[in-house]
This record gives structure tokens, C-alpha cells and sequence, in this order.
């Protein structure tokens, strides 16, 4: 048994002992689901930075369901820039949605109702917070 101090952090502990790299999986998921979003990388050299963005959002996810100590902020600071480049709003927090995916079926029995649960309020609490940004768009002048 692992001692972390949230089921959020418990599930990426897990699949750590079964998946030395959630990256190709987590990608391989998204591009599945969502082929539009295939584009926006490229072909050659796109590795390091799918890992890149995805430990800096394992990173804020972490925050977020934690202490919120201040790496959470991210996500705010993201929605803005993925706005620049063109990122709709749905995908941007359809990215949350497949890491949780990804993390279950790679944890498949160990995959909790208590790890489900505070998966299914984390994305909620996401998805609030990329709306909240949304509306303050569009009060800025």
C-alpha cells in the first residue's frame, strides 16, 4: 500500500509501478479520441515536449487536488495560451479526461471507487475552472 495523501496521488503512484512512462499512452489516447488534435504537434521532434506537457500538467493535477500550494495556477495560465494557439476550449479539458482514462486502464483492478470518485470531482473542478477563465475573457476590455 502507498502512503500518499490523495486518492489522485495514489492513482499515478500505481500506474508508476506498472507504466515507466505514461506519455506514449496518454498521446496514443488523445489521438485516438480526439484526431484533430494530432496537428498541433509536430511529426519530428514532438516527443520531448508531449512529456514535457504532460508532467507539467500531472504536476498542476496534483496541486489542484492537494495543498494548492501554487503549481494548480497553471492550468488557469494554460487555458489562455492554448487559447493563442488555437486550442479549443472542450479539448483542452478533454486532456484531463484521457490521463484519468489512460490511469485507469492502466490500473485496471486497482482503480478504486475512491480513486473514481475523486477522479470524477477533479475533472468537474477543472472544467470549472476553464470556464471560469472563459467568462473573464470576455470581461476583460
Amino acid at each position: 500500500m502507498t502512503s500518499s495523501s490523495t486518492p489522485i496521488e495514489r492513482s499515478f503512484e500505481l500506474a508508476a509501478q506498472r507504466c515507466d512512462d505514461l506519455t506514449p499512452h496518454v498521446y496514443r489516447r488523445l489521438f485516438l479520441k480526439h484526431p484533430e488534435s494530432q496537428a498541433m504537434f509536430r511529426t519530428e521532434g514532438s516527443a520531448p515536449v508531449k512529456g514535457s506537457m504532460l508532467s507539467m500538467t500531472i504536476e498542476a493535477l496534483l496541486d489542484f487536488a492537494g495543498e494548492r500550494t501554487g503549481h494548480f495556477r497553471l492550468i488557469e495560465c494554460e487555458v489562455s495560451s492554448h487559447d493563442a494557439y488555437g486550442t479549443p476550449r472542450d479539448l483542452f479539458v478533454a486532456f484531463f479526461a484521457v490521463i484519468a482514462d489512460t490511469l485507469r486502464d492502466i490500473l485496471d483492478e486497482l482503480w478504486s471507487d475512491e480513486i473514481d470518485a475523486a477522479w470524477h470531482k477533479l475533472l468537474r473542478d477543472v472544467e470549472a475552472v476553464v470556464l471560469q477563465q472563459k467568462h473573464l475573457a470576455h470581461e476583460s476590455p
